[in-house]
């Protein structure tokens, strides 16, 4: 009689496999200690081809599960630095004459240039001298002709060109006597008698200002150069493409020197206006610092920080006071005592001060800020000797 299948299969004798490791499988699994990834690699090489034999049998050991390698993440790196502010390249550039810049006297007994005329000066207009598209030099108004209003309060007949930055410092270290040290170590040129004895194209330089928006310096300079070859050197007595000619130059003639289209559109639009008599030598010669501003910032491409730079180092008025600076705030923060350095950007822009904390600290300085406000730079040590080359 057959036995029924399980009988059958109860009926075979038991193989008791050999015991392999049994309880370093049962065992929770340790930490095992980092090993560098050459001796990982062969251990499991070797784990992979060795061979245990059991009752002749060849029983290959499969390499253990691995995880994959993370790599750590990196700790952010400290808060980027606050960008350097652009200012005394971009003054350097507007302010350059490159071909017409006068000498000055030293007062060496054998130098032939003449002393510049010390000419009467007030803060509130523009004390430099300025060129006219046509090549003549206009010099500040005469005394005579001199005109008070309560924007542009008189400063008394004995200031002129020559006694200006002298007047100017004694205010500022007057009124704050921490000053003087900061004063005594600088000599600002610009407002010197040196400094006011040059000449000032100002198309020129508001066009210059123009190019050096959002470029490096050296880019600046390369398109100027670029932009004054375009133009024949006998059509432009002041050495720079006169206003009329700009104006009646086609755009993709002056994309030639490197501008983008909004540039050159910015700066044909300025030659218009310059052209049209929107813009006079004159109105930026003997007009208010307010009137000067509304006329300038109605131009396309000319913003306020780019007329105040004009206005302050272009035409060499006193009272002018820019608090979208960044040199500038940051210079007031360290003036009012503060750690600059662990000040911290704000909305993802660098914000020193507010304006109204600057406004309320440079208005004991008046009508003298457009100084305060180069010796704010001078505290920070930012480099403005760029300011008068370029």
């Amino acid at each position: 009689m057959s036995l029924r299948r399980s009988a059958r299969v109860q009926a075979q004798p038991k193989i008791e496999l050999p015991n392999i490791q049994t309880s370093a499988v049962a065992a929770p699994p340790k930490k095992r200690a980092k090993k560098s990834k050459a001796t990982e690699d062969a251990a499991t090489s070797a784990i992979a081809h060795e061979d245990t034999t059991h009752d002749g049998a060849a029983v290959s050991m499969a390499p253990p599960p691995t995880t994959p390698n993370k790599r750590r993440k990196v700790a952010n790196s400290p808060t980027k630095p606050p960008p350097i502010t652009p200012t005394p390249s971009a003054i350097g550039l507007m302010t350059s004459n490159s071909v017409l810049r006068p000498g000055y006297s030293t007062g060496d007994i054998d130098d032939a240039t003449p002393t510049p005329e010390n000419r009467r000066a007030e803060p509130h207009q523009t004390n430099a001298a300025l060129i006219t598209p046509g090549g003549t030099q206009v010099q500040h108004i005469n005394e005579e002709n001199a005109t008070t209003t309560p924007s542009r309060p008189s400063i008394g007949p004995k200031t002129t060109s020559g006694s200006l930055l002298e007047q100017a410092c004694t205010h500022l270290s007057q009124t704050d006597p921490n000053l003087a040290k900061v004063i005594a170590k600088h000599h600002c040129r610009i407002f010197s008698p040196e400094g006011l004895a040059e000449t000032i194209d100002p198309f020129r330089s508001l066009a210059s200002g123009i190019m050096a928006q959002q470029v490096s310096g050296a880019a600046a300079k390369s398109i100027k150069n670029k932009y004054i070859a375009l133009f024949p050197p006998e059509a432009c007595p002041t050495g720079f493409p006169p206003p009329k000619l700009v104006a009646e130059t086609p755009l993709p003639r002056l994309r030639e020197a490197g501008l983008s289209q909004r540039k050159a559109e910015y700066i044909q639009g300025l030659a218009q206006k310059f052209d049209a008599g929107e813009l006079t030598v004159d109105m930026l010669m003997n007009g208010s610092d307010e009137e000067v501003m509304e006329k300038l910032v109605a131009v396309r491409g000319l913003g306020v920080w780019s007329v105040e730079m004009f206005m302050c180092f272009g035409l060499k008025r006193m009272d002018v006071f820019s608090t979208g600076d960044l040199g500038v705030q940051r210079g007031m923060a360290a003036y009012k005592g503060r750690d600059v350095g662990k000040l911290k950007a704000k909305g993802g822009k660098w914000k020193y001060m507010s304006e109204k904390e600057m406004l309320e600290t440079a208005e004991p300085f008046r009508p003298w800020r457009s100084l305060f406000m180069w010796y704010m730079w001078r505290i920070e040590d930012v480099d403005v000797d760029a300011m008068a080359t370029g």
